[in-house]
């Protein structure tokens, strides 16, 4: 590939640089963040001579041979480092690149890694004629989902990694930006602080919390679903009832409780499902409950529910019902929550009505039950409902 020119970029309050030897001891500091070892592909541990090599060696040889442009970004008043952004990539032939960054601790919080990737995208594209940059990440990565967001890029999809981290997901977010798209310096852009989907993005990008409900008397936690809950759950989908009502497979095997349990993981990473265990005072499985949002929709989602044998009749599911419903609400800024059943499912019936939802009627043919079409109840909650 032919030589890329270094150059040096001033816009909107940064500095984009070529790395320099005298810059190894900040990025050696920077790369001992959690967040950066978790997310990037920097080695663990990550050594000092790791960085001398990458600002001496590894980023002077993708300027000179074409494959790269790494930048170090720094304030421009100052000098300090603040991020690292630039093309992790260059294909000469689809005059295409792929954008990579990380912040550094102390610089999170000030749209560094925003203004930089505008930067460099509109560099990309005025200098190096380029016609496209490709955006990816590990799938639960939100807080670079919101950088390539505010960027510009559109996120398209998923695709499996090529080098999933050994403690990660196998899939990542890819996105891309053409030229034009590259939001102005002082812009928003998509995914603003305050949007819906900056909003969800610090929630997801968290761990799950714990929300509590009570029943009877008795509290109730939703937490996460964790292994020793895994014998409760074969248990409950081998119920006769639950065959009856649900899609559990049948026969329900430990596999499919373990499959269960990545799914819930995934889910939660991807910021499309909210899958707790309702547990009781003791810490005790009696059910789980779903809360899985539209792909179409930003503001509807959908539950799903089931209960322990051994606690049914207590009350438990509409308590939890209710609180996930009110955290649905709250945090993920859902307008209106669906709740559906197969025509007779009276136990999930009542349980909806006594969590507020109203049934508004059957939808015939509704759902796909054990190679089956069947009519199913058709009710929700809104908003409002709750207040």
């Amino acid at each position: 590939m032919a030589r890329v020119e270094p150059v040096e970029i001033t816009e909107d309050g940064l500095l984009l640089r070529p790395w320099r030897a005298t810059d190894a001891d900040a990025v050696h500091r920077a790369c001992q963040d959690p967040d950066i070892q978790r997310w990037t592909t920097v080695p663990r541990p990550y050594l000092p001579e790791h960085a001398h090599r990458f600002v001496t060696e590894v980023a002077t040889a993708d300027w000179a041979t074409g494959t790269g442009a790494p930048f170090a970004v720094c304030d421009a008043a100052t000098g300090e480092l603040l991020a690292s952004c630039g093309l992790v990539s260059i294909d000469t032939g689809l005059r295409s690149g792929e954008i990579g960054y990380w912040t550094a601790p102390w610089a999170r919080g000030t749209g560094v890694a925003v203004r930089a990737s505008r930067a460099v995208a509109r560099w990309a594209f005025d200098a190096l004629k380029l016609r496209r940059l490709i955006w990816q990440a590990e799938v639960g990565n939100h807080a670079s989902r919101l950088v390539a967001l505010r960027a510009g890029f559109r996120v398209e999809g998923r695709l499996r990694l090529a080098d999933p981290a050994p403690d990660g997901s196998p899939a990542g977010w890819i996105g891309s930006l053409l030229p034009g798209e590259v939001p102005a310096p002082g812009e928003t852009g998509p995914a603003g602080p305050g949007t819906l989907e900056a909003r969800r993005a610090a929630v997801f990008g968290a761990p799950q919390p714990v929300l509590f409900a009570t029943a009877g008397g008795t509290e109730l936690r939703l937490r996460p679903m964790e292994e020793r809950d895994l014998d409760a759950i074969v248990d409950t989908c081998r119920d006769p009832q639950t065959i009856r009502w649900t899609s559990v497979p049948d026969p329900y095997e430990r596999t499919d409780a373990e499959s269960y349990l990545a799914y819930t993981r995934s889910t939660w990473a991807g910021g499309s499902s909210a899958c707790f265990v309702v547990a009781d005072a003791d810490d005790r499985y009696v059910g789980t409950i779903d809360l899985r949002l539209s792909g179409t929709d930003p503001l509807l989602a959908d539950v799903g529910f089931m209960a322990d044998p051994r606690a049914r009749g207590r009350g438990h599911l509409p308590a939890a019902l209710t609180a996930l419903s009110a955290w649905g609400f709250a945090t993920l800024g859902l307008a209106r929550i669906e709740w559906r059943a197969n025509v007779g499912n009276t136990a999930s019936r009542r349980a909806a009505e006594k969590a507020g939802f109203t049934v508004e009627g059957i939808a015939r043919g509704g759902l796909t039950h054990r190679d089956q079409r069947v009519d199913v109840w058709v009710g929700a909650l809104l908003a409002g409902d709750l207040a």
